[in-house]
């Protein structure tokens, strides 16, 4: 997995060994386009960059785009396709005439769950852990003593009113406003929203009006979330002055719960990876590297101590990638539990909004708070999270991947292509061939900490059964992603707006949203038909378990993230001083020395309370969450 959120999708269609003739023609085919101008405006399927240079569709752009869809089309089938073709160029002129925004999803409401399913619906009270009685020795002279406080040990200091979210909010506050410049991890900061909150957060606790655990705490937002009055920048170029007037749902809950939003803070530009238009988000850890993508700054700020908790989101990785890199405790909930409305959207089957927090049952909490239909995002379906932290955990059924755990290395490229191609290609060869040799280094350092915490959960008394993840061709349905998210901001590319975005490599999203159009609608169909297949298989493996172990980074971040299921990742330990050093070469994707491994539990589709209960455990059993870094 790279610091991306999402990897490149492989080529679409049918590969075979006896098709290389084939694929070296439409590589010549390319080629010729490419060198003609028309590499960017033909697509399979579409054709209707070609017909508005040329006002019509041809024979000729017919057997072209045919070279590249894979769909042979005989000479005398193109005579009685011409009509039709250019009635859909027509059509989708008159699309693009309305100017759809970001916000509009499309008429199709993906749902996970099988038919089948059952979906809690009835709302329990919370019952959190009991802390211990806090009298006037355990509060910190010195304010600043609690940055690194959890929610549940802060929520009990303002409910007993040993703090005021006045004083809490302005040493967060400062806190930003000393580290930013290094962390880079705000892009607006909402001091007066803030303060505004605070005071009357600390008015209505004085006068008995308590909302609950949250009531008074500083927060903060990933900026692809609206908040009135403020910047929707998505931390893309060309998005810097973006006014969207109103809050997300996310924004309206958490604000009538007592919350204080006290920043918007950065994302990898588009929901990219850490580099967005004002630079580099970095690791509190190691801050010559970035903090990972695509939620940088919510995971940079709350593992520095800049907030109390902060709000990030996930298409394939955002939540996971940088709460392993900067160490803290991140919940992607069960796809449809949270409302999107408000949110930036990437690709409407996918995107997925969480917490990320200092432990498991701060994410807890913050779920309570945030989940369950809106009224506006139709993928949300009632559905009742209750999160009790007494639950039996050693009574839940865990399955683990264990082969996952104990992954062979990765084999070179061949040999063979050493020669093969022009000076470029043989460069780009080396590149990988080097950075997979850097990253195997890493992986067969990593692999220890993998088998201390499976040792681990054997000593807590856990017996664990052996799984796999279906066998299926999942990189392939990230076709699915590549296209809904070129849909998404398919203005942005025709326009050729694509140009102000920070980063333009070949893993970048300009690119990839360009590539994408060369996915047939057909095939997008195609790849989520497998997916529901994928789909009833994980609903049979998690018939018989509560809870799955698993490497973060292994092929079920993009199983579950294609299916729905919910995922806990939590820190589980720090690479040693023998560690190997860290590399700053894009694609070498390790922390070096001091720096923090993850460690994630699956639960089954809106099976979160068992799954939190069980992270919990194994998160106070082990204590990794309780070391914060010295930024």
């Amino acid at each position: 997995m790279t610091q991306y959120d999402v990897p490149v999708a492989p080529p679409i269609g049918r590969y075979p060994g006896t098709e290389v003739a084939r694929m070296l023609d439409r590589r010549l085919f390319l080629a010729a386009c490419s060198r003609m101008g028309l590499g960017a405006t033909l697509f399979p399927g579409t054709l209707w960059g070609l017909a508005h240079r040329t006002g019509t569709v041809t024979k000729d752009m017919i057997e072209q785009a045919a070279i590249i869809a894979d769909v042979p089309i005989p000479p005398e089938y193109r005579d009685a396709m011409l009509g039709s073709l250019n009635d859909f160029v027509d059509g989708y002129d008159a699309i693009h005439d309305l100017h759809l925004p970001n916000s509009v999803a499309p008429a199709l409401d993906f749902n996970p769950a099988p038919p089948a399913a059952k979906v809690p619906v009835a709302r329990e009270p919370m019952r959190m852990s009991a802390v211990p009685v806090i009298g006037a020795r355990d509060v910190p002279r010195n304010i600043e003593d609690l940055c690194y406080a959890t929610v549940r040990h802060l929520a009990a200091l303002m409910k007993g009113r040993k703090i005021s979210s006045a004083a809490l909010t302005d040493m967060y506050l400062a806190r930003l406003g000393r580290l930013d410049p290094t962390l880079h991890c705000v892009i607006t900061l909402t001091a007066d929203r803030a303060r505004a909150q605070a005071t009357e957060a600390d008015r209505d606790i004085a006068a008995g009006k308590y909302r609950g655990p949250l009531h008074g705490l500083p927060w903060g937002a990933k900026d692809l979330l609206a908040v009135k009055g403020y910047p929707t920048t998505w931390g893309a170029g060309g998005f810097e002055h973006q006014m969207i007037d109103e809050d997300a749902t996310v924004v309206q809950r958490l604000d009538a719960a007592g919350a204080v939003l006290i920043a918007k803070l950065t994302l990898g530009a588009l929901a990219l990876g850490d580099v967005w238009y004002g630079g580099l988000t970095r690791n509190p850890w190691r801050t010559e590297q970035g903090s990972s993508g695509s939620s940088a700054g919510p995971a940079s700020a709350t593992a520095a101590g800049c907030v109390a908790f902060s709000i990030g989101s996930e298409t394939l990785g955002s939540i996971a990638s940088p709460s392993t890199r900067c160490g803290c405790t991140g919940l992607r909930p069960t796809f449809g539990l949270v409302p999107r409305t408000g949110a930036m959207a990437l690709s409407w089957s996918m995107d997925k909004l969480g917490p990320i927090c200092r432990s498991v049952e701060d994410c807890a909490i913050v779920l309570d708070a945030i989940h369950g239909p809106d009224g506006h995002d139709r993928t949300v379906h009632p559905s009742a999270f209750n999160w009790d932290a007494s639950i039996d955990w050693r009574a839940l059924r865990v399955g683990v991947l264990e082969a996952d755990f104990a992954a062979p290395p990765m084999q070179p490229p061949a040999a063979s292509s050493d020669t093969a191609g022009t000076e470029e290609d043989k460069k780009r060869r080396d590149t990988a061939r080097r950075l997979q040799a850097v990253n195997q280094t890493h992986t067969d350092y990593d692999r220890k900490f993998g088998a201390a915490a499976l040792a681990k959960l054997r000593a807590m008394g856990i017996t664990m059964t052996a799984i796999e993840m279906p066998k299926l061709p999942w990189a392939a349905m990230r076709a699915v992603l590549l296209a809904e998210a070129a849909a998404s901001f398919d203005e942005l590319t025709r326009s050729g707006r694509d140009k102000l975005l920070t980063s333009q490599g070949p893993n970048d999203w300009p690119n990839s949203f360009r590539t994408a159009r060369f996915i047939p609608a057909v095939e997008y169909i195609q790849a989520n038909r497998a997916r529901m297949m994928g789909i009833e298989q994980m609903a049979a493996i998690f018939d018989r378990f509560d809870v799955v172990v698993a490497p973060t980074f292994s092929v079920q971040l993009v199983v579950t993230n294609l299916t729905g299921h919910p995922a806990l990742i939590l820190p589980n330990g720090f690479r040693g001083d023998d560690a190997p050093a860290f590399s700053a070469e894009p694609g070498a994707e390790y922390g070096g020395p001091g720096t923090p491994v993850s460690l994630t539990f699956l639960g089954p589709l809106h099976g979160e309370a068992k799954l939190l209960a069980f992270a919990r455990a194994y998160q106070d059993a082990t204590g990794f969450h309780d070391k914060h870094p010295s930024v």
